[in-house]
């Protein structure tokens, strides 16, 4: 492999010479007509499917669901939110992006014989930032509450077999999600991959603007253009255009040192990092929006919307190549436990010597 960029025909953008970086590329250079064919292998855009049996680990009967987990144990976990995205859409929009996702992931892999698990969205209301507050229709969990919950989901997902755990963010509480994945695994030191991905930042380069070879007009912010359009693609049936108002943020400090929602511009810190640099919502957009939804259009979606879908699919392979079903990361690379302890509670569940990670004695000071 080589480690010389692969450029494209945007003179500031190139993709890492890996299998993720020619993934993007090739979708970078794609027609409209090939980016169609490939969400149709995805059956993008679907009803949601939520209530749809086999869809969910939840909606999945038993028999089946292990004979799935047996070829393959990868449970991706949604998490959105309850937030005011305006009077034109849901607040439940961010939930439904990311399980439309998921479910897209979900019936490529399973046409291929081997679908993964999705658990059910465990955040449907979600964490948020301190401007967030007082918003009606946003509804605000607090971390620790938000977190320990999430880490309990976790653990019992690791105790039926499901050891690879995807969380699938699509909302600004990453800073939380990361405390979970640490806490989980400093907490119980048990075996396993466990990663978080901002789906939106995962694919940035598919956001981007006109003026920098995108399909967008402007920067991906909040219920905006972006969101928009992903709504426009997605659950047309709850985007209403005719509501769609456009706003501008004031802010109280000068441009060039927070960056917007998908790090469009490397600066210095990411918009999540500082407060009181911009009115909170309900005094300087007190709408809903932050942008131009008015310039909503499915056609700019689905890029992105692809971009994930082939992402996520890629990691599932690449990372079943490397451990199988039924199998983890070694013990004693990965944890501070042995191999031999370990082994019984590493068993397939209900399986002859198995034992129950909930009998598992913790270790440190966590």
């Amino acid at each position: 492999m080589s480690n010389k960029p692969l450029t494209t025909n945007q003179p500031d953008l190139f993709f890492e010479d890996t299998a993720v970086g020619r993934m993007k590329k090739e979708l970078w250079e794609a027609s409209d007509t090939q980016i169609d064919q490939w969400l149709a292998d995805y059956d993008i855009p679907s009803p949601p499917e939520w209530s749809k049996p086999g869809s969910y680990i939840q909606t999945t009967v038993r028999h089946e669901l292990i004979e799935n987990r047996r070829k393959n144990d990868i449970v991706l976990i949604p998490v959105g939110s309850t937030e005011n995205h305006g009077m034109h859409t849901i607040s439940a929009m961010d939930t439904f992006f990311v399980t439309a996702i998921c479910e897209g992931v979900r019936r490529f892999t399973a046409k291929r014989g081997a679908p993964v698990s999705i658990a059910m969205p465990p955040w449907s209301y979600g964490c948020h930032p301190y401007h967030h507050i007082g918003m009606p229709g946003t509804i605000i969990i607090r971390e620790n509450v938000a977190r320990e919950f999430l880490i309990d989901v976790m653990l019992g997902l690791w105790n039926d077999g499901f050891r690879k755990q995807i969380i699938i963010n699509n909302h600004g509480q990453l800073w939380v999600l990361e405390a979970v994945i640490q806490q989980f695994t400093k907490r119980y030191q048990i075996p396993g991959l466990f990663r978080v991905i901002d789906w939106h930042r995962a694919v940035r380069e598919f956001f981007r603007t006109k003026e920098f070879g995108g399909k967008f007009d402007t920067t991906f912010i909040h219920a905006d253009e972006a969101e928009t359009s992903l709504g426009l693609l997605l659950f047309p049936d709850m985007v209403h255009m005719d509501q769609a108002v456009e706003t501008e943020v004031q802010p109280l400090m000068p441009g060039g040192h927070m960056d917007t929602s998908v790090d469009a511009y490397g600066r210095a810190s990411r918009w999540s990092e500082c407060e009181g640099h911009a009115p909170i919502e309900i005094k300087g957009t007190p709408e809903g929006v932050v942008g131009k939804p008015t310039l909503g259009d499915a056609e700019k979606a689905k890029r992105p919307v692809l971009a994930i879908l082939k992402y996520l699919t890629l990691l599932i392979e690449e990372t079943l190549e490397a451990f199988p079903a039924g199998t983890a990361p070694p013990t004693e690379k990965v944890t501070l436990r042995s191999e031999k302890e370990m082994a019984p509670y590493l068993k397939e569940p209900m399986s002859d010597g198995w034992k129950s990670v909930y009998a598992l004695p913790k270790v440190g000071p966590f």
